[in-house]
């Protein structure tokens, strides 16, 4: 027995398909965001043991965790704004990518 290649998927399928899809989005959102607050406070905490009460020998060091840390989320948001259009989700994913630009060049202002 063949099958057609032009039927369509039923309802339910799909919609579990994008529900289960969201969720994996925002975990994933999720878990970007919380990695970028762990690095910049164990950076913040590292900042605050080093040399109480001790003069600068010379300029610090470059800091490249904000940019590096905000460009991996922006990445992240990016990727899944444009999964959630290529799924069907057109508001969200423009609002995922709209996020993604403003993220971007937030990580590209804390350019060392």
């Amino acid at each position: 027995m063949t099958e057609r290649a032009d039927k369509q998927p039923a309802a339910g399928s799909d919609a579990l398909t994008g529900g289960c899809l969201l969720l994996l989005v925002l975990v994933a959102d999720a878990a970007a965001g919380f990695l970028v607050v762990l690095l910049l406070a164990v950076r913040g905490l590292g900042r605050m043991d080093a040399g109480a009460g001790q003069p600068p020998a010379g300029p610090p060091p470059t800091d490249w965790a904000p940019l590096l840390s905000f460009g991996a989320l922006a990445l992240t948001v990016g990727v899944t704004g444009v999964l959630l259009l290529r799924v069907g989700n057109r508001f969200i994913g423009a609002v995922q990518l709209v996020l993604c630009i403003v993220l971007a060049g937030h990580a590209l202002g804390s350019w060392p």
